[in-house]
């Protein structure tokens, strides 16, 4: 008789005890460090995260390890188990691709420097996805290297408008709202200050931001950053300049732009009296980023 019918509680913790056993194998042997080679010499592959700005370009670099020969190199566009080859590169063919498909895509826009190295250019958001490198040695080696392309937007030039002020003694309160227009997906907003006191609090619309400010201060200024993963926009406003004109122009001028970004420039600084109709004036750029105040929030 077993030790099962003796005791069950040990029966049980021994099938637990081997259970896991397999499963720890099963897991070690199905997971690949990038790089490692299997029985047939076939590298596994490795990942590399790409990420381009729509109208803008990329690189793609294939990593060799050193004292290998590269004999060919087949890109190819779509995810591992329905890909389609985009081009061959062939050692000492002075790197001029041979295309075999997506010419009408691709053809005017990627170029092949070297044997290691393609570019894309002009992207645009279709050209997000997966790419591979089907990598051919002398002497029968192979390797896949997998490359994740995501193409973003470029991020819109941010404004900033007062949405409220108003004065109390010693004291300017003024409430903001960053807008950036355009496509908005994936944005991310922080506001940085210059000048303000430690206990401003936030406010909970990441893009709406309520301050009060002492009269005293006459040059606080507020930053609003808009970024997404691969590009960032800013704008700066001047807080003493609203307290200055705003007591007796905001109430009936709510949603005034006070501050909007530059082309050219990342950093931009206007501001006009809701009362004057001459055009707004170039300000300084903020020289320093100051204190964040504002945590970072996705636009939904």
């Amino acid at each position: 008789m077993g030790p099962c019918s003796e005791d069950p509680h040990l029966c049980w913790a021994s099938w637990l005890l081997g259970f896991s056993s397999l499963l720890l194998n099963v897991c070690s042997t199905g997971v690949k460090s990038p790089g490692a080679h299997d029985a047939g010499g076939h590298d596994s592959g490795s990942y590399v995260s790409l990420k381009g700005i729509r109208g803008g370009s990329v690189w793609f670099h294939v990593t060799k390890e050193s004292g290998t020969e590269l004999e060919e190199i087949v890109w190819a566009f779509g995810p591992a188990i329905k890909y389609t080859v985009m081009l061959k590169v062939r050692n000492r063919s002075e790197e001029t691709p041979t295309w075999v498909n997506l010419q009408d895509k691709y053809m005017q826009r990627v170029y092949v420097p070297n044997m290691t190295s393609l570019r894309i250019e002009n992207l645009t958001r279709e050209d997000s996805g997966q790419y591979q490198a089907h990598v051919i040695l002398t002497g029968g080696m192979e390797s896949h290297q997998i490359f994740y392309l995501t193409v973003y937007e470029p991020v819109p030039l941010p404004q900033i408008q007062v949405q409220s002020v108003s004065t109390t003694p010693g004291w300017c309160n003024i409430t903001l709202e960053c807008r950036a227009a355009g496509v908005t997906e994936d944005l991310n907003v922080t506001w940085e200050s210059k000048d303000l006191p430690r206990e401003l609090e936030p406010a909970r619309n990441s893009w709406t931001l309520a301050v009060s400010l002492p009269l005293s201060q006459h040059n606080a200024s507020l930053t609003c950053v808009v970024s997404n993963s691969k590009d960032r926009k800013t704008v700066t406003s001047s807080l003493g300049k609203v307290c200055a004109h705003g007591e007796y122009n905001m109430p009936e001028e709510r949603g005034t732009v006070i501050a909007q970004g530059a082309l050219g420039s990342e950093d931009s600084e206007f501001f006009s009296p809701p009362c004057l109709s001459a055009p707004p004036q170039p300000g300084h750029p903020l020289q320093e980023s100051g204190r964040h105040i504002q945590l970072v929030s996705a636009l939904k």
